[in-house]
């Protein structure tokens, strides 16, 4: 008789974990009053909510400016074309990412230049940033991955003597601080997302944090049309967009914020129950906690897969039986980008990167897109300690079982270890 629910087998999970998004009254009267305030917009820029928001949200991350925006690729580009960077210079960015961190670079004019992860942590290895750097170089976006840190001491020690701009990929860290400072506070200015799935939303939006007031008033001009935000505000007259908040997005920001400490340290209790059990079971290895990371924000629980363990499987094959046992996951989350097809095919239209496209080399990033990274929803940690066990139960009872996977291929494993991009293509449906 089978065991495993990939076989026909009975699942170990059979409810949903924690739904998300969350939201309560908060959420809902916020939306009132915006709604009968008849001021919905967001224009002025920013708006009475979205200024709100803006200081708040900077003020819990230890960064003296917020600029709330339309989303998190937006605010990419933003920091970006306010730091001055555009056409004819390069970005250092990780080569394992979600493709809209070098897709911001190529909306801003520049060229990406993908450099290897850390196999400790999936971010930008900061120690194979100076081999990458050029006369042509510009700026580092160091991306905070799934729940880790880049290094950012060595990172903001290499810009300093190379007079680089540093901007934080912050769309998983809300609410994480390294070294007793917030993330998207520690370099130039940082970037988040409040898309659907991220630690806090307002199903989409973003925000660009900063501790300059001239690249902050830059960033209001380019989200505003070019309008200056101030009277006195010395940026460069630029011709800008509409990339403003509403203040509908606002308001649900500002509630979201409200219970963002208290959902930080429960997935960090849940996540430490998982690790406990996880490091009993062979062919799972953990990547290891920095002690620099003083306040642990888990967007996805990411951990390694090792197949000699496990009978040899793909790691898509382990992702497609932990999906039928009730536990979702994703194992080509992110991809190594500048192999994405999706990249690939939009990039081409872009000169700065068609022009001067170069080879990459990056095994530590193919070898987490394609081979061993596993990826867990922070939502699975808002529960209970229930949820964690069926976790661990479920990726037991796999290993237990794991000869009813061996030879086990078809449409199924392909699907369930595709990025999200690639199923939605697939599926002929939007990825979000």
């Amino acid at each position: 008789m089978t065991q495993l629910a990939l076989r026909g087998g009975s699942p170990v999970r059979t409810t949903p974990f924690t739904a998300w998004p969350i939201y309560d009254d908060r959420e809902a009267n916020a939306l009132q009053t915006v709604l009968k305030s008849r001021n919905w917009g967001g224009y002025p820029c920013p708006n009475d909510y979205a200024r709100e928001f803006g200081k708040r949200f900077a003020e819990h991350h230890g960064a003296k400016y917020g600029i709330a925006v339309t989303n998190g690729t937006v605010s990419l580009e933003l920091a970006l074309g306010a730091a001055g960077i555009g056409a004819g210079d390069e970005v250092i960015v990780p080569a394992y990412t979600w493709e809209g961190t070098a897709a911001a670079v190529l909306f801003a004019g520049a060229a990406p230049v993908f450099v290897d992860v850390d196999p400790d942590t999936y971010c930008l290895d900061a120690r194979l940033i100076e081999a990458a750097i050029t006369k042509r170089t510009r700026a580092i976006i160091p991306v905070h991955l799934g729940f880790r840190f880049a290094d950012m001491d060595a990172i903001m020690d290499i810009a300093e003597r190379r007079k680089l701009f540093v901007l934080e990929d912050c769309a998983h860290a809300h609410g994480s601080q390294w070294r007793g400072k917030g993330a998207g506070s520690i370099g130039h200015a940082g970037s988040f997302s409040f898309q659907t799935s991220k630690l806090m939303t307002a199903g989409e939006g973003g925000a660009v944090t900063t501790n300059d007031i001239n690249l902050a008033d830059q960033v209001i001009r380019l989200a505003n049309c070019g309008r200056p935000p101030r009277r006195e505000s010395v940026g460069e007259p630029a011709l800008g967009h509409n990339y403003r908040m509403t203040e509908f997005q606002a308001a649900i920001l500002l509630a979201q914020l409200e219970r963002l400490t208290e959902q930080t340290e429960l997935r960090e209790r849940r996540t430490h129950r998982l690790e406990e059990g996880l490091r009993q079971i062979e062919g799972i290895s953990l990547l290891p906690r920095d002690p620099r990371i003083t306040r642990q924000a888990s967007y996805h629980y990411v951990f390694r897969f090792h197949p000699e363990q496990f009978g040899g499987i793909h790691r898509n094959a382990f992702v497609a039986a932990l999906n039928a046992e009730g536990v979702h996951c994703d194992g080509r989350f992110y991809e190594a980008v500048y192999r994405s097809s999706l990249f690939e095919f939009a990039a081409e239209k872009f000169p700065s990167w068609a022009n001067g496209k170069r080879d990459f080399d990056c095994p530590v990033a193919v070898r987490a897109g394609y081979e061993e990274s596993v990826w867990l929803p922070h939502q699975i940690f808002l529960g209970s300690e229930q949820d964690v066990d069926d976790v661990l139960t479920a990726i037991q009872k796999i290993k237990t079982h794991v000869a009813e996977l061996v030879g086990y291929e078809d449409e199924r494993i392909r699907i369930q270890g595709m990025s999200r991009a690639q199923r939605a293509l697939l599926e002929s449906k939007p990825p979000y």
